[in-house]
């Protein structure tokens, strides 16, 4: 980065700084106009911009900055008074100076914005006729700074400045300071000559302009004179300490994607530590006893620790306060107030509550809208408000605090409030709801129908409201961040809207749940509780599964339906299910198992999967598996299409075996990894008319068995085969608790007594050794799976 690079960079930093609470505090003074601190606080932002403009040669800028200062120079002495009116065009003119400061930003120029009008309206206001010259354009400090650089390149090279002692440095810091004031002096001649007023500036600032923010902007970085910063590049001193305020707090600026692979790495950290957790649990389990151990427990301990208040520290580093969000809403209050001719007073309180910076870029605009909501139709006239014997004055609150482990920014207006009936009957004649749902919904869900995309109950389109996008943003918004949305309100009383929103969207809280052999992590925000219930609670209306939890009828849906997960029916009388809620929605998901609550990190599926209905995103567990993350929100949608779960039918299911009415109705697999071995099984069963199916291993084995294509009656199977032997086999059938009871019968030719006790354990309930008779196979066969002796 070139020297002009790094001074506009340092000087657009602290302008935004400077400029971000300007519209908050021009908004108090207009409600206190004697605040004479807080009027010269904002008098040093607008004099701080115009003298780091000017020596950058921002001409456009440092003209209209000038006479801003002219007006409110004026305001603090006591020569003019703020009206409505005024701050208007002060408004105006800020508004103006964030638009060029935004043009430098992109383009290293303030050349392409017209300020000529919003000049002459400050030019009226200090007394002037409103006819002020357009600043010449002069040639950009770049080029002077490069020229000098050229200039200068060979002298510079020659003086080392390590060797010069202290006096000699002080000299050449003299000689510097006097070149550049004497190239100062020339510009300035330069712009008289050419006819454009030029204010002259004090050599020595007054104690009020040392300080270069006011006390309520909260800047880590004082202002300092770019100028002094060019002299400290050039003769690598520090400038005068004069310069600087007494007290300055030590910051430093980081570049937000350092931030963000900081973060990652922190995510990365605490996957290895949720796997080092299970190791060492699988150690313990497998080494109980040992004195190594708890050595091992103290240090995972630490680690664990550690990691925690890594994390922690890390991810306060990406906090921002929300007050950075409510800074602009006093402006965006007092603007409509006048529009809408209305009385308002916006009450902020927990300003300072901290949230993830990606979180408060998001929330910015879902706030405008419900603030302008509040205003446009929460907040009546003053005519109708005295009518009603309330004060003239109406009051929006917004206020934020923490609750677990979200963020609550509550909304409060005195308003009208919301009337249920009116907000159906609206829905109705837009064709949003039908007159069924109208009738079913309680007072609450018919609050939530102010976030339907088209719904407006405003008369006529302005251009505040009335065209039915603004809430329908809103819901979008905020669920995008996993939040929720809950309204309350009351007619004639005012409506109460609270955003509830995760601290962080990369490490959460998550439920683990399992169904078959999926896992699957649910954001432990949206969970309400869980509850395990029998089969015979669950009921079957309009195709729909529902159950009575207490004293609400909630919808039940299987979470295998909706993944689509190919899964086998338990043979339990019972059922976990997961009470999910969203604002005033609830649903109940049922699940085979709860594996625990666990913290994880959220990982991007990439370009490729991205877009999954129903998935947000995917972590690592502890044993290294991937669990795909629910989107609480999607999959509530999906869930409306889900007929009634298979899950209450278990007694017509096909886990219950069929009556047998002839020989060929029994179903037998044979595995192993030998076509002769599979042929002399065949042999042998052929005569008893059983249907014979065959799989060369284990993993083959099992993918037939689950296909479900075949009720299957038993299973021969062989211990020594690629892929899958016959133990691992056997342990992951037993697994599924449709197979508990399924007869495996091991064929081989291993007769150690260890293999023979292996097998029992994986759930073998006969053990055949080769070689053997065909006639003991098919005794052993027809006892296990009960055959019928008529049919032999």
């Amino acid at each position: 980065m070139d020297e002009f690079q790094e001074i506009l960079q340092d000087f657009l930093v602290e302008a935004f700084e400077l400029v971000e609470k300007l519209d908050e505090d021009l908004v108090e003074l207009e409600s206190t106009p004697e605040d004479l601190e807080l009027l010269n606080g904002i008098f040093r932002v607008a004099h701080t911009v115009k003298g780091a403009s000017s020596f950058l040669n921002f001409d456009i800028l440092t003209h209209l900055t000038h006479h801003m200062e002219d007006v409110l120079n004026r305001a603090r002495h006591g020569e003019l008074k703020i009206t409505p009116d005024v701050m208007d065009v002060i408004l105006e003119s800020v508004d103006l100076m964030k638009a060029l400061l935004e043009k430098i930003r992109d383009t290293s120029s303030d050349d392409g914005i017209d300020v000529s009008a919003c000049v002459a309206r400050l030019d009226k206001i200090t007394g002037g006729d409103g006819e002020v010259q357009a600043p010449v354009t002069s040639v950009p400090v770049e080029e002077v700074i490069h020229e000098e650089v050229v200039e200068e390149a060979s002298d510079e090279e020659e003086i080392d400045y390590d060797s010069m002692s202290p006096e000699e440095v002080e000299a050449e810091i003299e000689r510097l300071l006097q070149e550049r004031q004497e190239e100062d002096r020339k510009k300035r001649e330069a712009k008289i000559a050419a006819g454009e007023k030029v204010p002259t500036m004090p050599d020595e600032p007054s104690e009020d302009e040392v300080v270069a923010t006011p006390k309520e902007t909260p800047i880590a970085t004082p202002a300092v004179h770019v100028e002094n910063k060019v002299n400290q590049e050039k003769a690598k001193a520090s400038a005068p300490a004069r310069k600087t305020p007494a007290s300055v707090e030590q910051t430093i600026r980081v570049d937000v994607k350092r931030l963000d692979h900081l973060m990652n790495l922190i995510g990365e950290l605490v996957l290895a530590k949720n796997r080092l957790i299970k190791i060492n649990d699988d150690v313990e389990e497998r080494y109980e006893g040992e004195e190594f151990l708890e050595e091992l427990n103290q240090v995972v301990s630490i680690v664990s620790l550690v990691t925690t208040d890594l994390q922690i520290a890390v991810m306060k580093t990406r906090m921002l306060p929300v007050g950075k969000v409510f800074n602009k809403f006093p402006r965006m209050i007092r603007d409509l107030s006048r529009e809408l001719n209305k009385k308002i007073d916006l009450v902020i309180s927990g300003e300072d509550t901290e949230l993830d910076k990606s979180i408060v870029e998001e929330i910015g605009d879902p706030l405008v809208h419900i603030i302008r909501n509040s205003c446009d139709h929460g907040i009546e006239t003053p005519e109708e408000r005295t009518a009603k014997g309330k004060p003239e004055l109406g009051t929006i609150t917004l206020k934020a605090y923490n609750e677990g482990n979200q963020i609550v920014i509550q909304i409060d207006d005195d308003g009208k409030g919301l009337d249920a009936q009116m907000l159906k009957n609206k829905s109705l004649e837009k064709g949003l709801i039908t007159e069924k749902e109208a009738d079913q919904m309680s007072e609450k869900e018919a609050f939530t129908l102010i976030f339907k995309p088209g719904f407006s109950t405003a008369a006529a389109v302005t251009n505040v409201s009335g065209r039915g996008v603004g809430m329908d943003v809103v819901k979008t918004n905020i669920e995008k961040l996993n939040g929720i949305i809950d309204i309350d309100s009351e007619v004639g009383k005012g409506t109460s809207m609270k955003l509830k929103i995760p601290l962080t969207l990369a490490i959460i809280q998550a439920l683990l749940v399992g169904v078959q052999e999926e896992h699957y992590a649910i954001p432990l925000a949206s969970v309400l509780e869980t509850v395990r219930i029998s089969k015979d609670e669950i009921y079957t209306v309009e195709g729909k599964s529902v159950m009575r939890l207490r004293d609400d009828v909630l919808s039940l849906v299987h979470i295998g339906d909706i993944f689509e997960v190919e899964r086998i029916l338990d043979a339990n009388d019972f059922a976990y299910v997961v009470v999910l809620g969203l604002g005033t929605s609830k649903l109940g998901l049922i699940v085979d198992t709860l594996v625990g609550q666990e913290e994880i990190v959220i990982k991007s599926l990439g370009d490729y999967l991205k877009g999954i209905e129903g998935i947000a995103g995917a972590t690592i567990r502890g044993d290294g598996g991937v669990t795909l993350i629910v989107d609480v929100v999607a999959l509530m949608n999906m869930a409306r299409e889900v007929k009634a779960s298979a899950l209450i039918d278990t007694e017509s299911g096909t886990s219950v075996s069929k009556e047998k009415t002839k020989a060929s109705d029994y179903v037998v697999m044979i595995v192993d990894d030998s076509k002769t071995d599979r042929m002399i099984m065949r042999k042998a069963l052929e005569p008893l008319g059983v249907t014979l199916v065959e799989a060369s291993d284990g993993q083959e084995a099992l993918n037939t068995l689950k296909a479900g294509d075949y009720n299957f009656d038993a299973m021969l199977i062989d211990i020594e085969m690629p892929r899958m032997d016959g133990y691992s086999l056997a342990s992951e059938i037993k697994k599924y608790n449709r197979y508990k009871n399924l007869p495996l019968i091991a064929v081989t030719s291993r007769t150690s007594k260890s293999d023979r006790m292996r097998g029992v354990e994986s759930g073998m309930v006969e053990y055949i050794t080769k070689p053997y008779s065909a006639d003991y196979l098919s005794s052993v066969v027809q006892r296990n799976v009960n055959f019928k002796s008529e049919f032999l």
